[in-house]
């Protein structure tokens, strides 16, 4: 727990709750502990918009290349490896998606700033914990409350509205993996574009598509922006998050210019502890860990989320 000189500027000195305090103490029940067996979902208007329509934008980008300009294609075998590759980076980046919005990040259970919870901690003599005022749970070190999951979450890195979620301790793996297919999903859609308008130019506009060649010059435009904008993003995020990890650093500790008071790990280290164990495959794998869970509604005061 950090010591009585330690650094926490978004972290108000507040007594700890006592037995007379009015909180929901449901929210800090054992099921709510035990993060490994509920399914989160944040209740966020903005996040839920932008989540779908990152999954629109990565449908209509296969529509096109699959439709437009696959399908049509004489060669068979060009356009069996190229649906094949491009459709299973779109399954490992929605897959990705997926495990980044629906996991739990780390937050840290409310309410645990109890009389008795600080009693099962056994502290030393003159140690200092500190509180989270808006969540009243004991806050770790290198946790940061977030105003729109309103929670701390543990090595919370940032808040993605893309994702819905945040990325933390727990999910940010997936949000590394969503980011890195997201990529090379653009730029193999990118150099299809580059390769049917190749096409189109040396033969027949009507032959290269099903569709009209108006339509076909207006998908294509629109999905070369798409790919260019989504490849911008994504490559710079995915960059940011290796460069935090090998760093043992996240972007608000860099943003906040924090200095370090944990052991930092080597960068290897580093990279074991996100995507677990020594390299491997294994790695670039979002299904990793899944198992199916049952999705219910638990209504509480001021929580933006699903809970099992």
């Amino acid at each position: 727990m950090p010591s009585s000189g330690h650094r926490l500027r978004d972290v108000e000195h507040h007594p700890l709750l006592t037995g007379d305090d009015s909180y929901d103490s449901a929210a800090s029940s054992p099921a709510e502990a035990d993060a490994a067996d509920r399914v989160w979902f944040i209740r966020d208007g903005c996040g839920m918009i932008c989540a779908v329509l990152t999954w629109l934008l990565v449908v209509y980008a296969d529509f096109v290349v699959t439709f437009v300009m696959l399908l049509p294609s004489k060669d068979f075998w060009y356009s069996v490896v190229n649906g094949v590759v491009f459709n299973c980076l779109a399954v490992l980046a929605l897959s990705s998606h997926l495990r980044t919005m629906l996991t739990d990040p780390g937050a840290v259970p409310k309410g645990n700033a109890t009389k008795e919870y600080m009693e099962s901690l056994q502290l030393k003599p003159g140690e200092v914990i500190y509180k989270c005022p808006k969540c009243c749970c004991v806050k770790p070190e290198r946790a940061h409350h977030c105003s729109i999951c309103k929670r701390c979450i543990r090595k919370m890195d940032h808040h993605c509205p893309w994702v819905n979620n945040c990325v933390g301790e727990k999910n940010q793996r997936f949000f590394v993996l969503f980011t890195m297919y997201i990529a090379l999903a653009s730029v193999h859609a990118l150099v299809l574009c580059g390769l049917q308008f190749i096409a189109c130019v040396r033969g027949q506009w009507t032959e290269c598509s099903d569709f009209s060649p108006p339509v076909t010059v207006i998908l294509l435009i629109f999905l070369c922006l798409e790919g260019l904008l989504f490849f911008t993003f994504t490559a710079v995020m995915f960059g940011t998050q290796i460069h935090s990890i090998c760093n043992d650093e996240t972007e608000i500790e860099r943003l906040k210019s924090e200095k370090p008071t944990w052991e930092r790990r080597l960068r290897w280290e580093g990279m074991k502890s996100v995507f677990g164990g020594p390299p491997s495959l294994l790695w670039m794998n979002p299904f990793v860990g899944f198992r199916f869970r049952r999705l219910q509604t638990r209504p509480r005061k001021g929580a933006p989320e699903f809970s099992v």
